[in-house]
């Protein structure tokens, strides 16, 4: 009797905005933003389809709010400092976010209603540069750069056909084997003295990356 009465229970929970994004959010993360469907959406909350529309007009409006979540999750209250430390700070944990929901990065500025979160993270972003000094152009420069070079080196990293260095090692070994090299001599000379190095990670790329941005920015900031 109590085991019947839990299940009827569980089945009577309330479908919620904030649920139906959250179930999404876990369908994209583990399949990709073409695995979300209303249908399958419906299903996983083990409700009737046209129950997700009391909730949402379209799935645009799903995609929206599950980007503005996407956002929501990057806590920006914590981070403190001078801009090089907030903008690196800030760099690294949108990576961090970006990296555990793949599907975002074609999404995040593409949105035509975002959401308060996502408004409030770019607001935070402009001021950090703005009460840094930066001009209202150098500040919509450097928001554009920074975001152009985590969206991309996301987007390599979730795309690379490797992850450790061991299967790196693997697959520059075969395209070695498999190609006659002395066509490519600094190509060669790249592969063997640094992607074939014991050490080699490609994430390390993005320090460096980020470092050089900054350093610009900081040489131009009074412009």
């Amino acid at each position: 009797m109590t085991q019947a009465k839990s299940t009827s229970e569980k089945k009577r929970t309330p479908l919620s905005k904030k649920r139906l994004v959250a179930k999404a959010l876990s369908i994209a993360d583990a399949e990709g933003i073409g695995g979300l469907t209303m249908r399958k959406l419906a299903t996983e909350l083990g409700v009737k389809p046209m129950s997700i529309y009391y909730h949402v007009a379209n799935k645009e409006e799903v995609i929206d709010a599950m980007v503005d979540a996407v956002f929501d999750e990057i806590d920006l209250g914590s981070i403190e400092g001078d801009w090089l430390v907030e903008a690196r700070q800030r760099a690294e944990l949108l990576r961090t976010s970006l990296n555990q929901h793949p599907w975002a990065v074609a999404f995040v500025n593409n949105r035509r209603q975002p959401g308060k979160a996502t408004l409030a993270h770019h607001d935070w972003v402009i001021r950090s540069f703005r009460e840094a000094g930066f001009s209202i152009a150098m500040t919509a420069h450097a928001f554009a750069l920074i975001d152009a070079f985590v969206f991309g080196f996301v987007q390599t990293e979730v795309s690379l056909p490797f992850e450790s260095t061991e299967e790196t090692h693997e697959m520059a070994e075969e395209i070695i084997e498999q190609s006659d090299m002395s066509e490519y001599p600094y190509l060669m000379e790249l592969a063997m003295g640094h992607v074939m190095q014991p050490d080699y990670q490609f994430a390390d790329e993005f320090a460096l990356g980020l470092d050089l941005i900054l350093e610009g920015l900081a040489l131009r900031k009074d412009l």
